[in-house]
């Protein structure tokens, strides 16, 4: 009787352990670059808004220099490409729950983000800027020469943006926007007295709109790497992702993406 019920409790013993396992196996992520090969579609997530990184044509087409990256990506994939549209502080936990395959959205690489998923790049290095109608501010060098209460000034809600007003220019009046036609459209109309961004975005918007008066110079107050957002588990894909982006780099696809979308604004009459 006593041998029986060791025999037993060992049964019981493997059974518990081997449905523990079955529990671990099945709860372990599937590693990323596979199931986007399994499925044939890579689903990147963007926050369109940003000429000419992200932009939506007049068509609906989603265009700019991180659309072009992205087809690049799936095309050395061998999957089919399709974007997935949100505001930009939903894109990380976006990536986190698995809703996209990868993020694409002018980025900055931080390393609060970094705690969270892991990043390949940086693909461009920009700095923040002002777009203002105001001369003193868009030739601002330090930035503390605009940290006044007298002074509003808005910025992409939870971009790096958003974070450099609030940590470098506390004592401005801050008016988040959605997007940033949203945060232009305040400068223009007068809301506020100047937008933070990243210094492309200040540029193009000031092509976008030539007779308005707007203004931003070469004066980027921060370092801005932008980078691919990838989830944390799977370092296979963040390895491809790494040697692709050098191949793309040493055979000059990236300066071919350059020119098109920095160096030629007849893109510009596509959008809206």
């Amino acid at each position: 009787m006593r041998r029986a019920s060791v025999v037993i409790v060992l049964i019981i013993a493997v059974a518990v352990l081997f449905g523990c396992s079955q529990r671990i196996v099945k709860s372990t992520p599937t590693p990323a670059l596979d199931n986007i090969l399994q499925k044939g579609e890579l689903v990147v997530g963007t926050a369109p808004g940003m000429p000419a990184f992200s932009m939506k044509a007049k068509d609906g087409e989603i265009i700019g220099f991180e659309a072009d990256l992205a087809k690049l990506i799936a095309d050395n994939m061998g999957v089919k490409l399709r974007f997935k549209e949100m505001k930009f502080d939903k894109l990380l936990s976006s990536l986190q729950a698995g809703e996209v395959d990868m993020i694409l959205s002018y980025m900055t690489m931080t390393p609060k983000r970094n705690l969270k998923v892991a990043f390949v790049g940086p693909y461009y290095v920009s700095g923040k800027a002002f777009l203002t109608k105001i001369e003193t501010i868009a030739r601002a060098e330090e930035a503390t020469e605009v940290n006044s209460a007298k002074i509003r000034l808005t910025a992409l809600k939870g971009s790096t943006s958003q974070a450099f007003v609030e940590q470098v220019l506390p004592k401005a009046q801050f008016v988040p926007a959605k997007d940033y036609d949203e945060a232009v459209q305040l400068v223009l109309k007068g809301k506020v007295h100047a937008m933070v961004a990243d210094y492309p975005i200040c540029v193009v918007s000031v092509f976008r709109y030539p007779n308005q008066g707007l203004l931003s110079v070469v004066t980027p107050l921060t370092y801005e790497p932008y980078g691919i957002a990838l989830p944390s588990y799977d370092p296979h894909l963040v390895n491809w992702v790494e040697n692709l982006l050098d191949i793309l780099e040493e055979t000059g696809e990236f300066d071919v993406l350059t020119k098109r979308w920095f160096g030629d604004t007849s893109w510009l009459k596509r959008l809206p």
